[in-house]
């Protein structure tokens, strides 16, 4: 199970047990905000795209959108979604559950500008009813994020 392999992933920093498991649904920033009882910008939504022949996760903030136009000029080609067939394929995590947490090495995880807004933020934890709490920079580590990056619409 993907929320397992993050709890281990989780462990080096000693946070394994501050990955919260709701009752509810969180797979859509709408039903993780209701389930954490924040506002969703402060969801960190994984997204991931098809990058060469692997993936990469790009993580931004609940009501950002991708501009297609900052996409292709920050990495040269055109933003292609992975399905969700490819998600797990990809990242070992299912749509809804996808983190930039516990992937493969070969898939690179990128941070968008919208979330530097807040001081935390509630990424997934590797299943539809999962989040943890972590600061920006918490995020950047674990992630072990390339760079942060300027992709996103519609937050400012």
């Amino acid at each position: 199970m993907s929320i397992e392999k993050v709890r281990e992933y989780l462990k080096q920093y000693n946070r394994e047990e501050d990955i919260l498991e709701m009752e509810s649904s969180t797979a859509t920033v709408e039903l993780a905000a209701q389930a954490l009882g924040t506002a969703p910008a402060r969801i960190a939504k994984s997204l991931s795209f098809q990058y060469g022949e692997s993936a990469m996760i790009i993580v931004v903030a609940g009501d950002a959108k991708i501009d297609n136009k900052k996409f292709k000029n920050e990495f040269g080609f055109k933003a292609k979604m992975l399905s969700p067939e490819d998600a797990i394929k990809f990242t070992g995590h299912a749509v809804g559950g996808v983190c930039p947490f516990a992937l493969p090495n070969d898939v690179k995880v990128f941070l968008d500008e919208s979330m530097k807004r807040f001081e935390t933020m509630f990424p997934a934890c590797g299943s539809s009813n999962s989040a943890i709490e972590l600061t920006l920079g918490e995020l950047e580590e674990y992630s072990i994020s390339l760079k942060w990056i300027n992709v996103c619409k519609g937050w400012e």
